[in-house]
């Protein structure tokens, strides 16, 4: 490829023609099963390395600074002062309407901070001798229990200089699954957030083996957190990054290089129910996923590309995403969910638009997030401005759909200004870790910039498949990784036959990035593991004409109705989600009735201007959720969106029940990766959901 795609701006269409998957030449059909498929340019043998001389991550840390040199690598902003407003709001409170204060934070940051690659490598490298100085060595793990930040990937790399793997904890778990965490790998130094030091005095308790605990300088310390913990644990040492940073210094000492076959992290999957599984990966593993994912969409990055990193760095996606513009000489610039809009700081600019991110990864939430916000600002403008900005869309599509010159001129005219509340400059923008609404898909690619998909799993390194720029569509979620091939096998209960048309089953994956089980868990190793490599990931898929892999139910999230069909809970929720008044959503389908019902947190600003066009009054959603005209109103709108969405009779919601409180990890309504956690939900909301049912 030539090197200017590396700067070309994608649009939405595909511009490259398939097929981009092939069947693995000289392989038979097995009875049940389709014959593996592999991305084209992997067809004869899976790409698992990068280039010579680059088989660990450390590989790539000593790479991207012999090569990217003093070229910006990462850079962060500090918190300058915080504000608090306080406003009242009214409250149900035991069925009566109370006015009670609400405090509300916003924070004011500096510009960003950046440091070279050269210097990131030093300090990752310091903070190595640092660790051995403190007596670890290989084959020791250092758990990291933190936010995402430079110091996170800092130390991550340091441990791995010395041939140490890290563990990674969410840093919204709760105290029991991080004293599984640490029972379970029995790491021997932890790092983590000075907010988050009085979590750990009760897991401390039966975890004996960390004896060092280092805690993060991004932000203040509470001394009287340190102290607490320290009282209470007096034999573990407490010290600060910037202080392991100076032993370090004081304590020189060469790296012991990890093996490709070592193993590098210990991450454990953010499943919302029962008690998360550490899954085991080793350096090959992580290089292959990289390696895969370079193939597709490496050619259009590198050097000036700067990419906003601000989910979970214990996510999949976020680890390897980050580790792979370490190798493609871009720049990342940490921020956090709370700090990426205007709205949300004073006094500076959001995440967003002080980085001017050139790449941007999402979940399907932050994107319908970003999606309902241009549009909430496009109907402010007034009816002129809204009827010139949705005829552009209108004119956009069918301009990119057609092949037609044009659609760079109404990018001039009328998307420049939506595209700076995303800082301006976004080439390619990425949703994953679940479905998203083709609306939305659409909706972002042609307001901002072509949004790609990805698909994949804790166990696989995050590959199962990653669209190509180029080849854009709103159909599937793109060609399997080089790293990786797939396979469709029969799920006969729900009728999915690798001998339909097109074939169908579940998605099994094996290759360089699939993981070889989990820790200290050998039955539920066996049971998702094959022997020749395979993990079964419960998703039910099929390929498209060009050989795209496109994800059509997930087995634990089928339920059969009392009316014989089955339901795809997620599906539903990918098409009831582009409904202006969700904020977040829950499809539940009881097998003893004939329907779903949805369990949303609404959109504050639509649920208002519902209440208004009803006329019911209310100022606060948390009083008007419980109205039943409201309800009715709700209900309807999204019925609208299902059959808008092309779903069948069966799957129309029957009953909608309106939350009253945001869904957080917190509240453990949401998984730390952002996912429903549906047990909670269904356990919280159970009296409201046979109301929505009928049921008394």
């Amino acid at each position: 490829m030539p090197q200017d795609l590396k700067k070309v701006y994608p649009q939405a269409r595909a511009s490259l023609p398939g097929p981009y998957t092939v069947e693995v030449p000289g392989q038979a059909k097995v009875d049940g099963e389709t014959i593996p498929r592999r991305n084209v340019k992997a067809k004869d043998g899976l790409i698992t390395t990068l280039q010579p001389d680059v088989y660990t991550l450390h590989d790539i840390l000593r790479y991207s600074s012999a090569k990217f040199g003093n070229a910006k690598a990462v850079g962060s902003r500090k918190i300058i002062k915080t504000h608090v407003e306080t406003k009242k709001i009214k409250k149900m409170i035991e069925g009566k309407e109370q006015e009670v204060d609400k405090d509300w934070t916003f924070f004011e940051l500096s510009p960003y901070k950046y440091n070279s690659f050269v210097e990131f490598e030093k300090s990752c490298l310091t903070l190595g001798s640092a660790l051995k100085a403190l007596g670890l060595g290989p084959q020791d793990r250092l758990h990291l229990f933190a936010s995402t930040q430079v110091q996170w990937l800092s130390m991550a790399h340091g441990a791995m200089s010395q041939s140490m793997a890290i563990v990674t904890a969410y840093d919204t778990l709760g105290e029991e699954g991080l004293r599984h965490s640490m029972l379970q790998t029995k790491a021997k130094i932890m790092f983590t957030d000075p907010v988050l030091l009085p979590k750990l005095i009760k897991p401390f308790n039966d975890a004996k083996d960390i004896a060092t605990v280092v805690y993060s300088t991004k932000d203040e310390v509470d001394q009287k957190d340190v102290e607490k913990l320290s009282a209470a644990h007096p034999h573990i040492k407490i010290m600060s990054f910037d202080e392991l940073l100076k032993m370090g210094e004081e304590n020189p000492a060469e790296p012991i290089p990890p093996k490709a076959d070592d193993l590098a992290c210990i991450m454990y999957t953010s499943g919302s129910t029962g008690t998360p599984k550490g899954v085991l990966l080793k350096h090959s593993n992580v290089v292959a996923a990289i390696a895969g994912v370079n193939v597709i969409v490496g050619k259009y990055l590198g050097p000036g590309d700067s990419l906003l990193t601000y989910l979970p760095a214990a996510h999949i996606l976020e680890f390897i995403f980050e580790n792979a513009v370490l190798y493609w000489g871009g720049t990342m610039g940490y921020g956090t969910i709370r700090t990426l809009s205007d709205t949300s700081v004073r006094n500076c600019k959001g995440d967003i638009r002080e980085l001017q991110p050139t790449v941007l990864v999402g979940v399907p939430q932050v994107w319908e997030t970003v999606k309902k916000g241009i549009i909430s600002k496009v109907q402010a403008g007034g009816a002129i401005t809204s009827k010139v900005f949705w005829g552009a869309m209108a004119a956009k599509n069918f301009l990119l759909s057609n092949g037609l010159p044009g659609s760079g001129l109404l990018d001039t005219i009328v998307f420049n200004k939506v595209k700076d509340a995303t800082g301006g400059k976004l080439r390619i923008c990425m949703s994953g870790g679940g479905p998203i609404a083709k609306e939305t898909l659409s909706f972002i690619s042609l307001a901002i910039t072509p949004m790609i998909s990805g698909y994949g799993l804790t166990e696989t390194s995050a590959m199962g498949a990653l669209m190509d720029p180029l080849a854009w569509t709103q159909h599937a979620l793109g060609e399997v990784p080089a790293s990786v091939e797939v396979k469709l096998v029969d799920f006969a209960d729900a009728g999915y036959f690798s001998t339909n048309t097109p074939p169908q089953g579940e998605i099994w994956i094996r290759g360089g990035g699939v993981s070889t089980g989990y820790l200290d868990l050998e039955e539920e190793t066996k049971e998702n593991f094959t022997e020749d490599g395979w993990f079964k990931t419960g998703d039910i898929g099929q390929f498209d004409a060009k050989g795209q892999l496109v994800i059509i139910d997930r087995k634990k999230n089928l339920v059969k109705t009392l009316a014989g069909e089955y339901i795809a809970l997620e599906k539903l929720e990918s098409v009831y989600r582009a409904a202006p008044i969700v904020a977040n959503i829950c499809v539940y389908a009881a097998t003893d009735q004939m329907k779903p019902v949805a369990i949303i947190v609404p959109a504050e600003p639509v649920l208002k201007k519902i209440a208004a066009d009803i006329g019911v009054s209310g100022d606060h959603w948390e009083v008007m959720v419980h109205d039943p005209k409201i309800n009715k109103a709700v209900l309807k709108q999204l019925q609208d969106a299902g059959r808008k969405g092309g779903l069948a009779s069966f799957e129309l919601i029957d009953g909608v029940v309106l939350a009253d409180e945001e869904w957080t990890p917190a509240n453990n309504l949401v998984t730390a990766a952002q996912k429903l956690n549906r047990r909670g939900i269904l356990d919280q909301y159970h009296k409201e959901i046979d109301k929505a049912y009928g049921k008394k």
